[in-house]
């Protein structure tokens, strides 16, 4: 499995990360992407994230989705979907809410607390874990596909 480790200084080396990531996700052309974010409460999940879904091409606001469940990002050749099952009570809500359709070619899904989806969610291309270290943030991702071998060797690249 390959994976990648790295020590983030603040919130914007967090944006930063994710924005390289974006440029990774994009050389995939089309293909479906799913990552599986864990870490705890403030970790920097969302942070991740937004950098992720400004990379990708989004001008605004990027927010949490706690309460929503999942944010869409409608792009020119990208559907973004930045989901946070924190709140989910049980994982047959997402059966109702059309889980499935948001997996398809040309969608990047980004997902907090995976495990609370657990038997409704595909196979993450790519895991990241982020923990606070000291002042900074401990972030390492790694590869369950060949997708994910794909972003990860992209990514490495670049930073």
């Amino acid at each position: 499995m390959k994976t990648l480790d790295y020590d983030l200084a603040d919130e914007q080396a967090t944006v930063a990360l994710g924005t390289a990531l974006a440029g990774a996700i994009r050389q995939l052309q089309g293909q479906g992407f799913v990552a599986y974010l864990n870490g705890d409460l403030g970790a920097g999940k969302t942070t991740l994230t937004r950098g992720v879904v400004r990379g990708m091409g989004h001008k605004g606001n990027v927010k949490s989705p706690t309460y929503t469940l999942v944010e869409p990002y409608e792009l020119d050749n990208w559907q973004v979907y930045h989901f946070d099952l924190y709140r989910l009570a049980d994982p047959e809500e997402l059966e109702y809410m059309g889980i499935r359709d948001y997996f398809a070619a040309h969608c990047c899904s980004f997902i907090e607390w995976p495990e609370k989806g657990h038997g409704l969610l595909p196979q993450a291309d790519v895991t990241i874990d982020l923990a606070y270290h000291g002042e900074q943030r401990k972030i390492t991702l790694a590869a369950h596909s060949s997708t994910g071998k794909q972003v990860l060797a992209e990514l490495e690249k670049t930073v």
